[in-house]
């Protein structure tokens, strides 16, 4: 049998987004915390991944990073595809919202309104106003593409979660603890409303509570 090891912080939004597919998967697997304030600079963490940023997935020895990759192997592996739709057009579609994620919506929903909203404030410091400002833009361009893209009904792609699912909800746990999410999000009412069904899932709570 498969050893599974995950390894990274349990508050990061990429080790969340493979926790829910395991968690969902039912799959066995071993968590070891990896803090993003130093232990994943260490020489012992490099060796597994030579960026230093979290997750890493542990496959009997073989280090797989990069939470695309570790998703897209896990759903193979342990999941039987069940988190990718059969459909080329409708996979094609699950791919390209998270391509926008990583590309056009972690940077200014975490990078800028999180952190500037809850992490700063919450270690003394003073919100930067003018970074926030000039991440709703942004913010709201890109999700409005995913609102584009997506079906909501109730999940991202249809009627069954899949791998856009689980790569966009950590990025919303975050985000609708701002006061920005109701702007953002006033232009983007389908995923507002998936949002709403979506974080009362067991799931969700279990690994983002």
């Amino acid at each position: 049998m498969t050893t599974l090891t995950l390894y990274g912080t349990p508050i990061s939004v990429y080790v969340r987004a493979v926790r829910l597919l395991l968690e969902e998967a039912g799959a066995n697997y071993d968590l070891k915390d990896i803090g993003i304030f130093g232990e994943n600079t260490a020489p012992e963490y490099l060796a597994k991944n030579p960026f230093g940023k979290v997750p890493t997935l542990d496959v009997d020895g073989t280090f797989l990073y990069e939470t695309v990759a570790i998703n897209e192997y896990l759903n193979e592996t342990v999941a039987n595809n069940k988190f990718s739709p059969s459909d080329p057009l409708q996979r094609a579609k699950m791919r390209q919202i998270i391509a926008i994620v990583d590309s056009y919506l972690y940077a200014p929903t975490i990078r800028s309104i999180v952190i500037q909203r809850l992490i700063v404030p919450s270690q003394g410091g003073q919100t930067d106003e003018n970074m926030v400002k000039a991440a709703i833009e942004p913010a709201t361009k890109a999700m409005k593409a995913i609102e584009s893209i997506a079906v909501c009904s109730p999940y991202l792609i249809g009627s069954e979660l899949t791998l856009a699912d689980f790569h966009l909800i950590p990025v919303f746990v975050y985000f609708a603890n701002t006061p920005e999410f109701e702007t953002v999000m006033s232009q983007a009412p389908k995923l507002k409303d998936w949002w709403q069904k979506i974080s009362q899932l067991p799931l969700v709570k279990k690994v983002c509570g």
